[in-house]
């Protein structure tokens, strides 16, 4: 190249397009990163649009790449069940069939567990089917029983004392068939479904929420490094979960956050109130 081309370029005021891909690079890559730095391409495209920014799909996974920045990755699952020998089981009223078409239908719930440097974290997710709202969430040093019935409580606290036509599935863990949980769900109403030992099918919502959990937040690219304590994790989950409920998209609700999907839908349903706000 001759110098006098060189220098050129170099002089050359940088064109429309450069200036505002310039401009939309930074939104995009703080879209990204206040969104745990987990959006791929379609979710930040949508999160831009949601934001008031004019672009295409292609448009920004072009920008993405120039940015060095990709959505992250789920790895296979760890499996939790603890099966309750020689307890009787609940019957499965769900059948892998996890579709509802209001809130507080059908719950689903399992555990997951985090390592950290001080012992394990074990954690307990309630989810909506409807929504994809976590309801209730419990994050613990143990698996003892107590755990299960503490999530309920929290999921009672924010969608009401008395639900009745509830189900609420899980996988057989010893934590669903024991008499306390059963006990807790009767208190609201609910009635417990359980599905087959080991089968990840017959409670695929609740492992899909885990999965996303541990790539999002656990293991996500905010986050560096081992975790330290058991509170650490559920300092960091109670974050993650607000952000799940009232930010996150969902592919599942059309690209919108729980609450928002709640909202259209009771805005439909003539003399219907929503229910408390999901925190």
């Amino acid at each position: 190249m001759a110098s006098s081309t060189y220098y050129a370029i170099k002089s050359r005021t940088p064109s429309a397009r450069a200036r505002r891909d310039a401009q939309l690079r930074a939104v995009l890559r703080k879209l990204w990163e206040d969104n745990y730095s987990v959006y791929g391409a379609h979710k930040l495209w949508k999160a831009a649009r949601r934001a008031g920014h004019d672009i295409g799909r292609d448009q920004t996974a072009r920008l993405m790449r120039a940015e060095h920045i990709a959505g992250a990755r789920r790895s296979k699952r760890v499996i939790t069940t603890r099966p309750g020998e020689g307890i009787p089981r609940h019957p499965d009223l769900v059948r892998r069939d996890f579709t509802a078409t209001a809130p507080n239908q059908l719950w689903v719930t399992d555990l997951t567990y985090v390592p950290t440097f001080a012992g394990v974290a074990y954690v307990c997710f309630i989810v909506d089917a409807f929504s994809r709202a976590i309801v209730g969430w419990r994050v613990a040093s143990h698996m003892r029983t107590q755990m299960v019935p503490d999530a309920i409580e929290m999921a009672r606290w924010s969608r009401g004392t008395r639900l009745g036509g509830l189900r609420c599935h899980s996988d057989a863990g010893s934590q669903f068939t024991s008499v306390r949980y059963g006990e807790r769900l009767a208190e609201i109403g609910a009635v417990p479904s359980i599905g087959t030992v080991g089968d990840s099918y017959d409670n695929a919502l609740a492992e899909t929420v885990n999965g996303y959990y541990k790539t999002e937040l656990i293991r996500g690219p905010a986050h560096t490094g081992p975790w330290r304590t058991v509170d650490d994790v559920e300092l960091a989950t109670l974050g993650w979960v607000h952000w799940h409920n009232t930010t996150r998209l969902h592919g599942y609700l059309n690209d919108l956050p729980p609450t928002e999907f709640e909202a259209a839908f009771y805005a439909t349903q003539q003399g219907d109130k929503p229910l408390a706000e999901i925190t």
